[in-house]
């Protein structure tokens, strides 16, 4: 049911039949209540804290994936040190520095010699260190290389690699003879 201002616009030509039709279903769904009804105030609450919560509940998830995994490694580098530990014995002092302090391992002769080439290294186990080869120290670098306290082979390679550096300026006579 058109208005009588509306029939007057469509009779003058300055509306569309379609533009009038389509204002007058609109009027109809205001009258009716179909439009759409303003949100309320408690839904938008409860909407917003089930949100925090499932946000909440996501970083706990996260975090306590992170703590299992941490756990794991823990777990696996443990089990490695047990099964590969090599057997001290001795009575020299092999000393060395664990972060800032300085520690000591009781040694024989031969594993005196192996940690210097770097075919055995120290690693942290519990309370104390365990020596172990270099075949499980590798596999203990893949997991958490802060648990190997000494390594020589892999010291060794990094200072020389700088030493090589600075000393490549300076040029050596080939005939030169002592």
């Amino acid at each position: 049911m058109r208005n009588p201002l509306q029939e007057q616009l469509l009779k003058a030509g300055l509306v569309k039949k379609g533009k009038v039709a389509e204002v007058v279903r609109e009027q109809a769904k205001q009258r009716q209540g179909k439009a759409p009804a303003a949100a309320n105030p408690a839904q938008v609450d409860a909407k917003q804290l089930q949100a925090e919560r499932a946000e909440r509940d996501r970083a706990l998830a996260a975090e306590r994936t992170a703590q299992a995994h941490a756990n794991e490694l823990r777990a696996q580098i443990r089990q490695i040190v047990e099964t590969n530990k090599v057997k001290r014995e001795g009575e020299l002092d092999y000393r060395f520095t664990d972060k800032d302090k300085i520690k000591s391992v009781l040694v024989n002769e031969t594993l005196r010699a192996q940690l210097a080439k770097g075919i055995l290294v120290i690693a942290r186990h519990d309370d104390g260190y365990e020596l172990l080869p270099r075949a499980a120290a590798e596999k203990i670098y893949a997991r958490d290389a802060a648990m190997i306290v000494l390594d020589h082979a892999r010291d060794s390679v990094a200072v020389a690699d700088s030493d090589d550096e600075y000393y490549k300026q300076f040029q050596v006579p080939d005939d030169l003879t002592w």
